[in-house]
């Protein structure tokens, strides 16, 4: 929570996931991954000039069209199957109102299920469409918790996962804040080259660990950015 209040006074609320919908966030959850939130904006406004934005019109849409559709989100021939797969998914589960009825444990399985659905994905889907309490982990948070000591750099998505939820009170707006703040500030700040100087953290970061990740660390970071999210 002290990290949470720093970066809190530093950057204000994020108001975020930025979607008109539940559905919205679903499908920018899929198209985000391993690419800028600026390209899924493109990838997003192409989609909705080319069909109706809703889970049948892009589960009928020809794979061909839906890739051509998000090519702007990158790897659009293996983001159309998994928008398909997804869309296809949620139709046949009765829609956005039948899941949310769900448990959290039990919509989470539901999810990783999914053809191209990871932890990463999936928790943002739990998180930011349904508000359940589950808290998203990514690369900026293995990065920032790594260098603040908190983590050692092995530790398994699950493992960090536990961890902030474990030590947080069970809030998804909370969360919800938290992780669109841990983006800002690895974005902005904790880069790869980190810009200590503008630190909101500093004070509370060891002086051993502003410094460029570990080989391992930064190995570690690559092969969870590359996973299926």
């Amino acid at each position: 929570m002290a990290a949470f209040e720093r970066l809190l006074a530093a950057y204000g609320g994020q108001s975020w996931w930025p979607a008109e919908s539940d559905f919205e966030v679903m499908i920018g959850a899929i198209l985000t991954q391993n690419t800028a939130w600026v390209n899924v904006e493109k990838a997003l406004l192409r989609l909705r000039e080319t069909v109706a934005f809703d889970a049948q019109a892009i589960a009928s849409l020809p794979l061909a069209a839906l890739a051509q559709a998000i090519r702007p989100a990158g790897y659009f021939n293996v983001k159309a199957r998994r928008l398909h797969a997804f869309c296809g998914w949620l139709l046949a589960q009765g829609g956005i109102a039948a899941l949310a009825t769900r448990p959290t444990p039990e919509l989470r399985g539901a999810l990783l299920a999914v053809h191209g659905v990871g932890p990463e994905t999936a928790d943002d889907i739990l998180l930011y469409a349904f508000g359940r309490p589950v808290f998203v982990v990514d690369a900026y948070t293995r990065r920032i918790f790594g260098r603040l000591g908190v983590l050692k750099g092995a530790e398994s998505y699950e493992e960090i996962r536990a961890l902030f939820e474990g030590s947080l009170p069970a809030a998804a707006g909370l969360f919800q804040e938290y992780h669109a703040l841990i983006v800002t500030h690895g974005k902005d700040v904790c880069r790869t080259k980190p810009r200590c100087d503008a630190c909101c953290l500093r004070e509370v970061c060891p002086p051993v660990a502003r410094q460029v990740p570990s080989r391992r660390i930064r190995r570690k970071m690559k092969n969870v950015q590359g996973e299926g999210g």
